[in-house]
C-alpha cells in the first residue's frame, strides 16, 4: 500500500517563489502557481510531497497541530507564535530566504529620539505585539500597542498611532507614505519548521527534504 505524501505549509508570495529552488533542489517540481490557481492543496511532480497553501501567520499552527508535517515561516512569524504556543515545533534550518528587517518607522519629521526616552509613552501600530512590547520594554518606554494586521502605515498618517513596527524590505511603501525607517529590531529570514512528531514517525522520508533544504540554503547564504 502506497504511503501518503508529505504536507509541507506555504504561504503564497514571497516564500513560495523562494522555496520553488529549495524544493528543486530536492528533486521536486511545482506544476502549479498559487497566485493562479485557487487550490489550496497543491500536487507536487514528487508522490512524496504535497504543499498546502495557507496564511503566513498560521504555518506553524498547521505543523504544530500536525496536518502538515513541515513548513517554512518568517521569523517575525515564528517569534509572535512562540510566545502563545511554545514547543511541539523543531526548527533545523534557518534557509536564508525572504530575508527583510523588522523595524520601527515613523513620520517625517516625528522626533523619535525625544519620544523614546526613558519613561515615555508611545502608541505603536503593529501585528507584532511581542516583538514591539519587548523591544520598548528594554528602552524603558512605555506603549499602547494598537494590534493591525494591514496597511499598517495608515496608522500614523491618521493620527491612530505615533509609529509603527512592521516588516521592511525595500522601503518603498514606507517612503510612498511619507515615512522613514527610525529604528532596526532584528533581521528576519525564513525557517524551515517541522512536527515533533512526523520527525520521529516519518524521519527516513523527512530527512532528504531537511538535508537538500540545508544544502540549497547554505548556497544562498
Amino acid at each position: 500500500m502506497a504511503q501518503a505524501p508529505l504536507t509541507l505549509a506555504l504561504s503564497k508570495g514571497r516564500i513560495f517563489e523562494e522555496t520553488l529552488p529549495l524544493l528543486a533542489a530536492a528533486g521536486v517540481g511545482v506544476p502549479e502557481n498559487p497566485e493562479t490557481s485557487r487550490k489550496l492543496i497543491l500536487p507536487t511532480d514528487s508522490d512524496a510531497l504535497r504543499i498546502i497553501i495557507v496564511r503566513a501567520s498560521d504555518v506553524p499552527t498547521y505543523v504544530q497541530y500536525g496536518a502538515a508535517d513541515f513548513g517554512i515561516a518568517g521569523k517575525d512569524v515564528l517569534y509572535e507564535h512562540m510566545a502563545q504556543h511554545p514547543g511541539g515545533l523543531y526548527q533545523p534550518i534557518d534557509l536564508n530566504i525572504a530575508r527583510c528587517r523588522l523595524c520601527v518607522a515613523a513620520p517625517k519629521g516625528f522626533d523619535y529620539q525625544i519620544a523614546v526616552r526613558q519613561g515615555s509613552r508611545l502608541r505603536v501600530a503593529t501585528k507584532y505585539v511581542r516583538a514591539a512590547r519587548e523591544h520598548f520594554a528594554a528602552k524603558g518606554v512605555h506603549v499602547d500597542i494598537i494590534k493591525l494586521y494591514g496597511s499598517m502605515e495608515l496608522a500614523p498618517l491618521v493620527g491612530l498611532a505615533d509609529c509603527i513596527v512592521d516588516l521592511v524590505s525595500s522601503g518603498g511603501t514606507l517612503r510612498a507614505n511619507q515615512l522613514v525607517e527610525v529604528e532596526e529590531i532584528r533581521q528576519i529570514s525564513s525557517r524551515l519548521i517541522v512536527n515533533q512528531a512526523a520527525l520521529k514517525m516519518h524521519g527516513p522520508r523527512l530527512q532528504p527534504f531537511l538535508d537538500a533544504f540545508a544544502q540549497a540554503s547554505t548556497q544562498m547564504a
